[in-house]
């Protein structure tokens, strides 16, 4: 089963941190393993207006006045041509010394970071947008410009660059972790990841699908007549098989049933596992209900720091 590039087109905000650097670096890797089946990298900085603040901290005029004058139109030129340009270029280089061989468009906004991202994504036809995960501490959250994008950018997959990348020099992600639960959804993180594997083939160490059986419901489903157990089995069989018809080597697949809070399991076997990259398919709700993921996905999001983790759109 031949399966098409999943990211062919690749948004990449970025700010200047060490943390973007690190999405620069991953989606350099990531997008030159694809070729020619890479149709398009843009750089994206948004400026939230915050050096207005620092040079006109004593000027006292409304902000409506302040944007039609020269003094801000001079500011900001100015620091788009000695911050922002160089920081984009800067960018470009580091895609390009990674491999990247298609022409890579420079963007330069003014607004709310989040939203400018997802209309962006929505208006260019993005299949994918690669942002850093901000150095915060384990007790926090997502930072909130990545949370609003993922939880509003539904179209795309968004790949949430962790602070562990690059064991492997050829590849940034040897060891997948896949958690499945048989919907439509899980199954896409599924055809990805299959779609990946025919690129990193090379460099790969293990796939791995974990289904967790959720305590919650297992007297229940023994109420239905249906055995969890040989529910699971199923269900991992029929993603495994996904991977075969891929021509992935079975030797590289392991298979994983587990007992418990699902959140809770795959957190602990991305710990014990030392995953490079989590995949999750985005379930099909609306922002009103469970934020788009669920509770799962927005726990392991919140709480899983060190890999980088993938949410693929249905779409």
């Amino acid at each position: 089963m031949k399966l098409q590039c999943p990211i062919p087109k690749i948004l990449l905000p970025i700010d200047g941190s060490e943390h973007s650097k690190r999405a620069l670096q991953f989606a350099g890797c990531l997008g030159a393993s694809f070729g020619k089946g890479l149709s398009g990298i843009t750089l994206l900085h948004v400026m939230a207006g915050s050096y207005l603040s620092r040079h006109l901290a004593n000027i006292d005029f409304r902000a409506e006045i302040l944007k039609q004058s020269e003094v801000f139109k001079r500011i900001k030129e100015d620091h788009i041509e000695k911050n922002i340009k160089p920081l984009l270029d800067e960018g470009e280089k580091i895609l390009k010394d990674s491999g990247i061989e298609v022409k890579i468009e420079k963007l330069i906004l003014d607004g709310d970071a989040a939203h400018e991202i997802v209309r962006i994504a929505q208006e260019g036809k993005f299949s994918t947008i690669i942002m850093a995960r901000s150095g915060v501490s384990e007790t926090r959250v997502l930072g909130s410009v990545a949370n609003k994008v993922i939880h509003t950018a539904s179209r795309q997959t968004i790949y949430i660059v962790g602070q562990k990348i690059f064991e492997d020099k050829k590849c940034p992600i040897p060891k997948i972790l896949i958690p499945v639960d048989g919907s439509q959804y899980s199954m896409k993180g599924v055809e990805h990841v299959a779609c990946l594997s025919g690129e990193f083939k090379s460099s790969l160490s293990r796939i791995t699908l974990l289904r967790v059986i959720n305590l919650a419901f297992f007297e229940e489903r023994i109420r239905e007549g249906i055995e969890p157990e040989d529910e699971a089995q199923r269900i991992l069989n029929e993603a495994k098989t996904v991977f075969l018809e891929a021509g992935v080597s079975e030797g590289l697949i392991t298979t994983k049933s587990k007992i418990g809070k699902p959140a809770d399991e795959i957190l602990k076997e991305a710990e014990e596992g030392n995953y490079n990259l989590i995949v999750m398919g985005r379930r099909g709700r609306s922002a009103l209900k469970d934020l788009l993921l669920g509770g799962v996905s927005t726990t392991i999001l919140n709480r899983c720091q060190q890999p980088t983790i993938a949410i693929v759109s249905s779409e």
